[in-house]
């Protein structure tokens, strides 16, 4: 953890170095941000997270039907957990809570949390490709890779979405790892190719069609809702719409990608703020604007999982950890 804050910090030591931003330049950008215009990204960023919880509350369908209530704290705890901690491990909390609180399986809250990254990452590759393209014809000198780019990222998205509905295919992987190891016969290998059986069955359910249909449903409007947290933010901050929504849209995009791959360091510091300056600056937007509203996108994004994570801790603390003594929690 120690060397995550340090890389973080390094980070955003290094963008700051490299730019003319300083110290006073992000006072004056992060109190230009009014109390109504926080107010409405905090409700925003609460709907997503209804919305998450929702859809694993789908994909979840069947495995002791685990109540809203339970599922939203543990959403919110769960998301605190995965920006804090580097590379994504934080992302394992989400079974671990499950297993907790609501008596799910681990193999079906891995599968849960599979499941609803593949479809992230599909729908985003999905919104990014149509940004890309639209960029790639409507903006002036626009970079010749762009067209590229955007055909790349279909086929990405339907490789996404494609791997979300038959997840169980990431355990051959798995199981290849376990031979090459030599872990086959041992008792650590048992119990990992027990997980790793029970898992591929919770992931072929959670991909059924008739679940699958539903969390993507649910996925749509909640990227619209993390699209539109972000463009509030920016412009709360300051931003300039030089090319409306779809140039936002792509802006935007880029940090996201970065927030979403496994090369975050503590709390996303300074992955997140190189993917927006890097998204908004192929927009033309000048680099030390791009660097001032990231830097106070995030900082309030970053609050905010922070509020939201500690308030859904407290309500997992008040269900307890039988949901037998909470029906309809």
């Amino acid at each position: 953890m120690t060397l995550s804050v340090a890389m973080a910090a390094g980070l955003l030591w290094l963008l700051i170095s490299w730019s003319d931003v300083s110290a006073q330049d992000l006072w004056t950008r992060w109190r230009s941000l009014s109390l109504t215009v926080w107010a409405g990204a905090l409700a925003l960023h609460g709907g997503i997270y209804c919305l998450r919880s929702l859809r694993f509350g789908v994909l979840l369908s069947g495995e002791g039907q685990p109540g809203r209530g339970r599922l939203l704290a543990i959403s919110a705890a769960h998301n605190l957990a995965a920006l804090m901690l580097p590379a994504k491990t934080g992302e394992a909390a989400l079974p671990l809570y499950l297993k907790r609180y609501c008596a799910v399986p681990i193999s079906a809250g891995l599968a849960s949390l599979v499941v609803s990254r593949l479809l992230d990452l599909a729908l985003l590759c999905t919104i990014l490709a149509g940004s890309s393209l639209w960029m790639s014809q409507s903006v002036d000198q626009a970079p010749a890779w762009m067209l590229p780019l955007s055909l790349a990222l279909c086929a990405a998205a339907a490789f996404g979405f494609a791997v979300s509905a038959r997840a169980d295919w990431l355990l051959a992987i798995f199981d290849r790892a376990s031979r090459i190891l030599g872990l086959r016969g041992t008792r650590v290998g048992a119990r990992l190719d027990d997980l790793s059986r029970k898992t591929a069955e919770s992931l072929r359910t959670a991909g059924g069609s008739g679940r699958l249909w539903r969390a993507t449903a649910l996925s749509v409007p909640l990227w619209l809702g993390v699209f539109a947290f972000l463009g509030v933010l920016a412009t709360g901050f300051g931003l300039e719409h030089a090319h409306g929504l779809p140039g936002d849209t792509f802006g935007a995009a880029w940090s996201l990608l970065a927030q979403m791959l496994p090369i975050n360091v503590f709390a996303g510091a300074g992955t997140q703020e190189l993917g927006w300056v890097v998204g908004f600056g192929l927009l033309g937007v000048p680099e030390d604007l791009a660097l001032e509203t990231g830097l106070g996108v995030y900082t309030v994004y970053r609050l905010n999982v922070l509020l939201l994570g500690v308030l859904g801790h407290l309500a997992m603390a008040l269900f307890g950890k039988t949901p037998a003594e909470h029906p309809g929690a």
